[in-house]
């Protein structure tokens, strides 16, 4: 079956996707977004929380008209920060004193904004694509898992995270895996060490580090705690391993294995985490060879698809930019123009993207490095005196 279409589609609806959809609305400029999730509220357990930059994903969502309501969901006291090393010595402690570049919000409840911005039919949930073609007038193609297809478009943009099947069409690069797993659980109100971990954790993030793990701990808005273990291990462990990894006995094995020796305040946030299944977020990254593409007729990519680094900070703001300088190359150069738009917007993303690379390479040998503690407060001496 073949859906009838406007000239644009937009592959993901995760925040960049999203962004750009809301950005075209407001421009007036047709779009469909396709989504393999069934709705914004699937996986709402598995998201972390996200600081929006004043200089990038802000800018975004002012030109989108949603700054408003992002303020009423963000959280600023967020933005408060302290990392220790194993033994609890204290490496950076930035309290939160009222500072608006940075604030915090879940990526669950920024999904949601983004997505209830647009209208419901310009979305099509449950659109899983396997794959993308182009025809012979040079109309891209995409095939949905259920064996539907979509057609006639004159412009594809990719915004389909790290296993974008967008990106085959313009680079046959493909994402390393980094060495590096977290894994991931929570402290609710109800757990009994709650109140003790507001008083350590606080209301932005807590960050432990020492020989190449860590252990991150931040509040979430319905005032919950995420907790995450940064440890190596081989690519497909979680897979290899999956009986062990859903039994109880796992979290005995992360403290003991690969936590023996920290300060028992740290390993608590593992011990006494609620879950009993913990969730698994292996980090890839574009290989540092990459060298980004040159442009192609009628395809691009945002976020992650376009430029996915070792986690840093920056993915969602970059993502969200990407949808903000693409959205105003389609609106310069207008529907009858658009390669000359992706040109435009490439030449600017491009760069950007293999910026964030670097210093995703750069954040792992910070905080994931033998000697993370003394990389930590070498970073932090040389950064401003206003912090990030």
């Amino acid at each position: 079956m073949a859906f009838s279409t406007p000239q644009i589609a937009i592959l993901g609806a995760g925040p960049g996707g999203l962004t750009l959809a809301r950005l075209l609305e407001v421009k007036r400029i047709d779009y469909v977004v396709y989504e393999r999730d069934d709705s914004a509220n699937a996986f709402d357990n598995q998201g972390g929380s996200l600081d929006i930059h004043h200089d990038d994903g802000q800018l975004a969502l002012k030109e989108a008209g949603l700054f408003d309501k992002f303020k009423s969901l963000a959280r600023y006291d967020g933005q408060a920060f302290k990392a220790v090393d194993k033994d609890l010595n204290v490496i950076w402690d930035m309290p939160y004193t009222g500072q608006e570049g940075r604030p915090e919000i879940d990526r669950k409840e920024l999904r949601r904004m983004l997505a209830e911005s647009i209208p419901p039919q310009k979305i099509r949930w449950n659109a899983k694509v396997q794959s993308l073609e182009r025809e012979i007038d040079g109309c891209i193609v995409v095939k949905f898992s259920d064996g539907s297809v979509a057609k006639g478009f004159k412009l594809v943009v990719g915004a389909d995270g790290a296993w974008s099947k967008a990106r085959s069409l313009v680079t046959s690069e493909r994402p390393e895996y980094s060495g590096i797993c977290y894994f991931r659980a929570t402290i609710s109100p109800a757990n009994p060490i709650y109140h003790r971990v507001c008083k350590q954790v606080g209301t932005g993030m807590y960050l432990a580090v020492t020989g190449g793990k860590q252990v991150v701990a931040m509040r979430m808005g319905d005032a919950s705690y995420v907790v995450y273990a940064g440890v190596p291990r081989p690519e497909h462990w979680s897979k290899d391993n999956a009986n062990f990894f859903q039994s109880s006995r796992f979290r005995e094995h992360l403290v003991a294995h690969d936590f023996a020796g920290w300060n028992s305040e740290i390993t608590d946030l593992l011990t006494y985490s609620d879950d009993e299944q913990w969730h698994c977020w292996p980090l890839y990254s574009l290989p540092m060879t990459f060298k980004g593409w040159k442009s192609v007729s009628g395809i691009t990519l945002i976020g992650d698809a376009a430029h996915l680094s070792f986690t840093n900070g920056e993915g969602v703001n970059h993502a969200l930019f990407d949808g903000f300088q693409l959205a105003n190359a389609i609106e310069k150069f207008g529907l009858d123009s658009l390669d000359d738009a992706i040109e435009a917007y490439e030449k600017k993303m491009i760069p950007r993207g293999l910026e964030s690379l670097k210093e995703g390479e750069e954040a792992k040998r910070r905080f994931f490095g033998e000697d993370s503690p003394q990389q930590l407060k070498a970073w932090v001496a040389s950064m401003p005196t206003e912090g990030v």
